[in-house]
């Protein structure tokens, strides 16, 4: 029942007319839970309460379906805005963003122009900016996007998939660049001639990962809900006398915020990621896939309403 739950909300994530209609009526149906607010200053007033707490935070602007150049410069323009936003207020946040975004999907150099201005801006303003990864048909190119751009800036990291074959390669390959990587379990439905279809295999290839790359020497986001995770983690950097600086920990916005609380207060970096805007309503989907007991605290809020 939860697999079939699953594929429904990742089937339902990619339907164009109802991400339309989501836009036009707002963040209603419990999103809001996950979603900070459609404009920056929501999302900033949000970040100072997470920073309160001693919670970092990573900051995106929701964005699906960018067909024209138009849409991915002003996609580019709002993360900016975000960017310049978290400089002003002194905010303790990076930024993360998606390239189909930015025109991953309309040319490489649409893509580049928005990302090296993005950057450039991240810079001038202390913000690190992390890529985030979409599904396997974008993956190849995301990553040698990555490559050029970690050779002009170092103020960029990625996101890497424990679900794919290719992972272990990618870790491999991309330790020459000293990255700052993201590991994440993955989102996308994918088929089973690119990802592990078991979740026990993912979850070993995850364990696996983590280990590599810490042990490869660099800094690590673990992006994960699982406790089984966290502790694994938790032991490996204690067995390899790995400092606290050199990793973190990430959850989403809205999903265990009590945990995300006791790994602030037991010594750990927590980064929550935190998404912002009117495009919601794919990120909201897959966040219903990825945890479907999420759905019973979004029928709950719908109730109270």
């Amino acid at each position: 029942m939860e697999q079939v739950m699953r594929n429904a909300f990742l089937f339902l994530s990619k339907n164009k007319a109802l991400t339309k209609m989501a836009r036009k009526y707002g963040l209603r149906f419990g999103a809001g839970r996950f979603v900070a607010g459609e404009r920056i200053d929501q999302a900033v007033q949000s970040i100072k309460e997470l920073n309160e707490k001693e919670l970092c935070v990573t900051i995106d602007y929701l964005g699906e379906f960018i067909d024209t150049e138009q849409e991915a410069n002003e996609m580019a323009d709002n993360s900016i805005e975000a960017i310049r936003a978290i400089g002003r207020e002194k905010l303790d946040s990076q930024l993360s963003l998606k390239m189909t975004s930015m025109g991953l999907d309309i040319s490489d150099e649409i893509v580049m122009n928005n990302m090296r201005r993005i950057l450039t801006a991240a810079k001038e303003n202390n913000v690190f900016v992390t890529i985030d990864m979409e599904d396997y048909s974008r993956c190849g190119k995301t990553i040698e996007i990555f490559k050029k751009l970690k050779e002009e800036f170092d103020n960029v990291g990625t996101v890497i998939q424990a679900y794919l074959y290719r992972t272990v390669t990618d870790i491999e390959d991309l330790n020459q660049y000293n990255p700052n990587l993201r590991l994440v379990k993955g989102a996308y439905k994918e088929s089973p001639n690119v990802a592990f279809p078991e979740k026990k295999d993912v979850d070993d290839n995850f364990k696996k990962i983590i280990e590599m790359h810490l042990l490869n020497g660099n800094y690590t986001a673990v992006a994960t809900h699982d406790d089984a995770m966290i502790e694994f983690t938790k032991e490996l950097v204690k067995k390899h006398n790995i400092p606290n600086d050199q990793f973190e920990f990430q959850m989403l916005y809205g999903i265990r915020p009590e945990r995300q609380l006791e790994l602030v207060k037991e010594g750990y970096k927590m980064r929550v990621y935190v998404p912002y805007g009117t495009d919601w309503y794919g990120y909201f989907m897959r966040r219903l896939a990825e945890r479907p007991a999420n759905v019973a605290f979004v029928l709950k809020g719908m109730i109270k309403k």
